[in-house]
């Protein structure tokens, strides 16, 4: 009796794989195997078995294991996108405060998911942005940008000076991750709340902007 509920059990998981969640079902098992490892050190059979498959199946989808890697980093990209969007609609669209929480939500992103950090920020992801067709690694940067060009808008500026200010205020909060997710904050600054710096910070340099003359180079 056990055993044919087993074998029931396993043939309806090769139908549901057999439907397409195979490949989403393999991203998954090994963006659970990096966050569990702390690095990038498995191998393709690893997330066969945390997959519950057999060890050929990864090859149906992945070349090897490169290609498992840039699928979970697309999706590791997809995933910060999601939480830019829903941080910038807690918000006034175009204001600070949306600049602001997307600013937090990236720092919360990257402090909260820190493993996840070389295999986004290193060489595969390099070569993932150098791809003319792919988006899914800028999606995050765009609803940035969306947002920095309506408080352009808002306060008669340029929108071409979007994408030098949406660098700027993206290379703040990805700084500040990284001193924070490696613990030089609290080395030098015991006690400091790096949301608040980022606040402080992208008032200060907005404010700069605001009153600044357009082509003064604050926005270059």
């Amino acid at each position: 009796m056990n055993r044919e509920r087993h074998v029931v059990s396993k043939t309806e998981k090769n139908k549901r794989y057999h439907h397409g969640d195979l490949r989403n079902a393999l991203i998954i098992a090994a963006a659970t195997l990096i966050e569990e490892r702390g690095s990038e050190d498995f191998a393709m059979i690893d997330a066969a078995r945390r997959a519950g498959v057999s060890s050929a199946a990864p090859y149906r989808h992945f070349k090897d294991k490169t290609a498992l890697l840039e699928a979970v980093l697309e999706f590791a990209f997809f995933t910060l996108g999601l939480e830019a969007e829903a941080c910038a609609a807690k918000e006034e669209q175009g204001s600070v405060d949306a600049i602001i929480a997307i600013g937090k939500g990236y720092i919360r992103f990257v402090t909260g998911h820190p493993q996840f950090y070389s295999l986004m920020w290193g060489d595969s992801s390099l070569r993932q942005v150098a791809k003319p067709d792919h988006n899914a690694s800028s999606s995050g940067f765009y609803v940035l940008e969306d947002t920095v060009r309506a408080w352009c808008l808002k306060i008669g500026r340029s929108d071409e000076d979007a994408l030098a200010l949406s660098i700027k205020l993206w290379a703040m909060a990805h700084g500040l991750s990284g001193i924070a997710m490696h613990g030089h904050i609290d080395r030098f600054l015991p006690g400091a709340d790096v949301y608040a710096l980022l606040e402080s910070t992208t008032h200060t340099f907005l404010e700069g902007v605001k009153h600044s003359k357009p082509g003064s180079g604050l926005a270059l």
